[in-house]
């Protein structure tokens, strides 16, 4: 079912309440999500991307519904990803000649995915506009590396309509679809989750993209991205946000995550976490069991954080492989200028201390030299090392 968003533009994608995860299983959805495609009829029909592969026939279908496939007129592909692309195959097979407006990267994503088919590819770049009638034209902005290298986004004139595919998103489904329509404190949670596990790896570019779109000086009323909710009353909030949260994001907070075998270094991490509030009442503490915890849920607090403390027991001369994983996916985050501190147990050769604060630095943190680290379980002396590594946290 078409929802309108204004004019002559309504959306026509699909709302997965459903969905439990994304990119395979990296990403947690806890709230649904949608893949939004939009579908312009002023004196050109213009569709903006479309659905994800699953959905593709069901989406064929209901736009059937809502216009005669061959009256469209061009097709907008913002991103070849398969959440926007999934249904373009079964698309072409009605309307195969029909042009697909992209990136030169998008045709090499496209064709990668779904092979050479023949489509009529028209490649667009920075600036480059496509007249729709009644006044009104399609301004292209290529979004490289946000997230893909193939990345766009369209401008509406007119209408002042901002197609911002993947930034501005959220995977959050809102039947009524527009953000004053949805709760706001678990749109903003979504979008910063959003963000910080997907976006925050480009945050220069994000910055740089944000800038040059100001300089662009396109009214924008709505905004309209390729998943969650539809931005339509005041749009630059979000807009701010990302400003903010691609500039070395940080608020007073600061984060305990750990791996334990006996509980040895469990105890340290409860220890470390009363320390904080007991130095620094005003700085939010959050902890988590890595093993236990959703760690997309775990990466959007340490987003926030302007520190961590990270622990794990040292195992077969290494440290848990829970903890060696969720320090490469958070290295692949790239956050920026935060403090770190490592902590953990050991029997026999107790290297999972060292080897914490090597990936920590690898991953760009600036790594505290206050550890504590404890044969078999912590004792008071070991509790008495918390103070001081805390200290260099809040420092």
């Amino acid at each position: 079912m078409k929802k309108h968003i204004k004019n002559n533009v309504n959306w026509v994608g699909y709302i997965d309440w459903e969905l439990k995860t994304f990119h395979g299983d990296d990403y947690s959805i806890l709230n649904g999500s949608s893949q939004n495609a939009y579908l312009i009829e002023e004196e050109k029909t213009v569709l903006i991307d479309t659905v994800w592969a699953p959905h593709r026939f069901e989406f064929v279908e209901n736009l059937k519904k809502e216009t005669d496939l061959k009256k469209i007129d061009y097709i907008i592909a913002n991103h070849g990803e398969v959440d926007h692309s999934g249904a373009l195959t079964a698309l072409m097979d009605e309307i195969p000649g029909t042009p697909i407006y992209c990136t030169a990267n998008a045709v090499k994503s496209l064709e990668g995915q779904y092979g050479k088919r023949g489509w009529n590819f028209q490649v667009v770049k920075t600036g480059d506009t496509l007249e729709i009638g009644g006044g009104k034209k399609l301004v292209f902005i290529e979004m490289r590396m946000l997230h893909w290298p193939d990345s766009m986004a369209t401008y509406m004139t007119g209408d002042n309509i901002l197609f911002s595919n993947d930034m501005f998103g959220q995977h959050f489904a809102v039947e009524e679809m527009f953000n004053d329509k949805a709760d706001q404190c678990l749109l903003m949670k979504e979008a910063m989750k959003y963000f910080a596990n997907i976006l925050n790896p480009a945050s220069p570019f994000a910055l740089k993209k944000l800038a040059e779109i100001r300089e662009m000086n396109l009214p924008v009323d709505i905004i309209a991205p390729s998943h969650g909710v539809v931005w339509r009353e005041n749009p630059g909030r979000i807009v701010e946000k990302y400003a903010e949260w691609a500039d070395a994001y940080q608020e007073n907070q600061i984060t305990v995550c750990y791996d334990t075998m006996w509980e040895g270094t469990a105890k340290i991490a409860h220890k470390i976490a009363e320390e904080v509030s007991r130095q620094s009442p005003d700085t939010t503490v959050k902890l988590f069991s890595i093993a236990k915890a959703d760690k997309n849920e775990v990466m959007t607090e340490v987003f926030k954080s302007k520190a961590i403390a990270v622990g794990s027991p040292t195992a077969t001369n290494a440290i848990l492989s829970t903890v060696e994983g969720w320090l490469a996916f958070l290295k692949t985050l790239k956050f920026k200028n935060k403090k770190a501190a490592a902590f953990g147990c050991y029997g026999w050769s107790g290297e999972g201390v060292k080897i914490l604060k090597e990936r920590l630095a690898g991953a760009g943190f600036s790594v505290a030299d206050e550890e504590v680290k404890s044969n078999w379980n912590p004792d008071d002396g070991d509790f008495a090392k918390i103070p001081a590594l805390v200290k260099s946290l809040l420092a």
